[in-house]
Order: C-alpha cells, then sequence, then structure tokens
C-alpha cells in the first residue's frame, strides 16, 4: 500500500497545462491512484462553480477546496463541509480603500462573481477562469454580504507594495495571498489551503503526514507545509521550490503524473 492517503492539486498551471487541459496521462495517473484507494482532491483559489467542472471533467467525486480553501465542498451532493466567510468589517475597510484609490475588487457571493463595473481587468480575469460575471453598480449592498473572496486585480510590483498597507488596514482576522502576480485575494484567516487540508485529513480519518500537496503559487505554501509530502511542480515560483520536499516536471510536462507513479503507484 501507498503510505500516502490524500493527494490534493492545485488547478491551474498545475493539474492542467498552458491550454488548460488535463493530459490524457495526467487522467490515467488520478484514475490509477483512485483505484489505488487514495482520496484525490482539488485545492484551488478558483470559485467552486468553476473548480467543479474541471473536477467533474476528471471523474473525482469527493470534496473540493476551493477559494484557497474558504470553502470545502462534496462534488456528488454539493454539501458544504466547511466554510469560513471574510470579516464584514475588514470588507468594508478593504471596499473603501479600492474605492478611494480606484483599484478594482471584485468580490464572490453564493458563487457568483460580482464587480462594481465591466473593464477589461474583469473581462480577462473571467475568460482565464471561465467564469461567468455580474456587475453591481452599489456595490455596498454587496459588501454587508457572507463572501468567501475578494480580490483585487493590479500590476504586480503594486499589489506587493499593497499587501503591507492591508495587512495593517485589516488587521490578522484575515488571510492576504497572491495566486497569480496579478491577483491579490483576501479570505478569513484560516480560508487557507493548509487549513483545508488539515480539514480534509481529518474528515477522510488520515494524518497530515500521509498526505501530498502539489501546486505552483505562493498561496500554495500553507498546504506544502502542512503535507507530508510538499511538491513544487518544474514552473512553479522560486520560494515555492525552495519549501518544497521535492520538485516535479513542469505542468507542459505531466508533472502530477510524475508524483502520483513515484511517490503513489511505484509503492503498491
Amino acid at each position: 500500500m501507498s503510505k500516502y492517503k490524500l493527494i490534493a492539486i492545485d488547478i491551474d498551471d498545475t493539474l492542467i497545462n498552458d491550454d488548460k487541459e488535463v493530459t490524457p496521462g495526467t487522467q490515467q495517473a488520478l484514475e490509477d491512484a483512485v483505484a489505488a484507494g487514495v482520496v484525490v482532491t482539488l485545492a484551488t483559489g478558483r470559485a467552486y462553480a468553476s473548480a467543479h467542472k474541471i473536477a467533474r471533467q476528471t471523474g473525482l467525486n469527493v470534496p473540493i477546496i476551493t477559494y484557497q480553501g474558504a470553502l470545502v465542498k462534496n462534488l456528488l451532493d454539493e454539501k458544504v463541509l466547511y466554510e469560513r466567510y471574510m470579516p464584514i468589517d475588514a470588507a468594508r475597510k478593504l471596499f473603501q480603500y479600492c474605492i478611494e484609490h480606484n483599484l478594482h475588487l471584485q468580490t464572490y457571493i453564493d458563487d457568483k462573481l460580482y464587480s462594481r463595473e465591466e473593464n477589461q481587468k474583469l473581462i480577462d480575469y473571467s475568460k482565464l477562469n471561465n467564469t461567468q460575471y455580474y456587475i453591481e453598480p452599489d456595490f455596498e449592498k454587496l459588501i454587508s454580504q457572507p463572501t468567501p473572496k475578494m480580490l483585487i486585480i493590479d500590476e504586480p510590483d503594486y499589489l506587493d507594495e499593497l499587501i503591507p498597507i492591508f495587512r495593517e488596514l485589516l488587521g490578522d482576522g484575515v488571510h492576504i495571498t497572491k495566486s497569480k502576480p496579478y491577483f491579490l485575494e483576501f479570505m478569513h484567516k484560516e480560508g487557507t489551503k493548509g487549513a483545508a487540508l488539515a480539514f480534509l485529513a481529518d474528515h477522510f480519518k488520515c494524518d497530515l503526514s500521509e498526505t501530498i500537496a502539489i501546486g505552483d503559487s505562493w498561496n500554495d505554501h500553507e498546504m506544502l507545509e502542512a503535507a507530508g509530502l510538499g511538491v513544487a511542480m518544474g514552473n512553479a515560483i522560486a520560494p515555492l521550490k525552495e519549501l518544497a520536499d521535492y520538485v516535479t516536471a513542469s505542468n507542459n510536462d505531466d508533472g502530477v503524473k510524475e508524483v502520483i507513479e513515484k511517490f503513489v503507484l511505484s509503492q503498491q
């Protein structure tokens, strides 16, 4: 038997290649892992609505980690197992700051993406994630509603400058991370892939030492650090590779397949 019982895989630039596809080789490896009794799940910053399409295409039927870990939901009956909402007072402060500094802010309510206005950032984002969006000019009325994630889109260097400002402004009840260089994301402090992985390990009665986490971006670092085996993709950012236990091939070279074959299937 493989000593690993649960594998959590990031979607973008990890499970899917640059053509946004799960290759046949990787698909086969996922199926082989499941056949070997391993729980295979996804862990993504994407909304559930966007993530579940990919999960279903790959034939998975387990709970998946979405919104960076703020929502864990069953694929079969869509039952919510774990959810953490952004603190409302912090959401208001973030909204005010974005209005004053003319920043593009978007939020998710009931798994729908909302923005105050239509612009190129929103259009590009929705194309990238294959997500429908809704425009709500009276954004203030959305802010008081529970959201698992808020997101600012801007230039990477500018976002890096904003992070310490937001940490100060929003306090330690909020988890701030970058999923991609242009995306700055805000969740509840327990809305991390690491916290969600710990929750799922407990849910499936396995130890964190029996889990594998695979990712490419900084928003994956909590789950790589929490997992028994933290794997960075060959195309991952340098800081993630430095803390990973293993660096696999890139997302265009079946890196996920390599991990499953090396650490799960060969241990049978």
